[in-house]
């Protein structure tokens, strides 16, 4: 359950060991990482890879072994009192398994601001790519989270934009962040940390 770069991972192992795989997955292939600019802490990877490389990669190696992929359909129930376990496909389809993976890993936190709707796609982006940068081409910027996929976003988009401001709620970025971005980001003259701070209105 779950076609980011984990669910796809275990789908390209199990496959190539002559299981019989199946990955359901509600939104999009890659996940979250799949719209990240950048990831450069992947194995296999050194100068760094896409985020929708790699999962058009990943997708491509699970496909040749076998392995079957469902895009919008969503694991809607789990029922494991037995063997096989069942999983339930859009409240309707089950599917009998073996063995389960639960690897939907993350999401997009939205603000809990009344009037975000009215500003999704005109001005608050929930990604960092080629089309967002030029978009913000020599203007100031703010990247809200202090995650890797804010932080790959920041170190992005100051290479197009005057000055990136990061946001992040807590004190610092070590709890949330890898090391190798935080350098970057501390090492930046375009990125502006501000920690302790929350949007309040937009």
């Amino acid at each position: 359950i779950g076609a980011g770069p984990s669910g796809l991972s275990a789908a390209v192992y199990a496959a190539s060991e002559g299981l019989d795989v199946l990955v359901v997955e509600a939104a999009a292939a890659g996940g979250q990482a799949g719209s990240s600019s950048r990831i450069e802490n992947y194995i296999g990877f050194p100068t760094g890879v896409s985020g929708q490389e790699l999962a058009a990669r990943a997708f491509a190696q699970a496909e040749k072994f076998g392995a079957q992929i469902m895009i919008g359909k969503a694991a809607s129930g789990l029922a494991c009192a037995a063997l096989p376990f069942s999983v339930s496909i859009d409240k309707s389809q089950r599917m009998p398994a073996r063995t389960v993976i639960i690897a939907t890993g993350a999401t997009y936190r939205r603000l809990p601001l009344p009037n975000l709707a009215r500003f999704e796609g005109a001005g608050v982006y929930y990604g960092a790519t080629f089309m967002e940068a030029q978009l913000c081409r020599d203007d100031e910027v703010i990247a809200v989270g202090g995650g890797n996929a804010a932080g790959q976003a920041a170190v992005f988009l100051a290479q197009t934009a005057s000055r990136v401001h990061m946001l992040v709620r807590s004190s610092g970025l070590a709890e949330t962040m890898s090391r190798y971005l935080i350098r970057r980001i501390e090492g930046h003259e375009r990125i502006e940390l501000r920690t302790n701070t929350e949007v309040a209105a937009l």
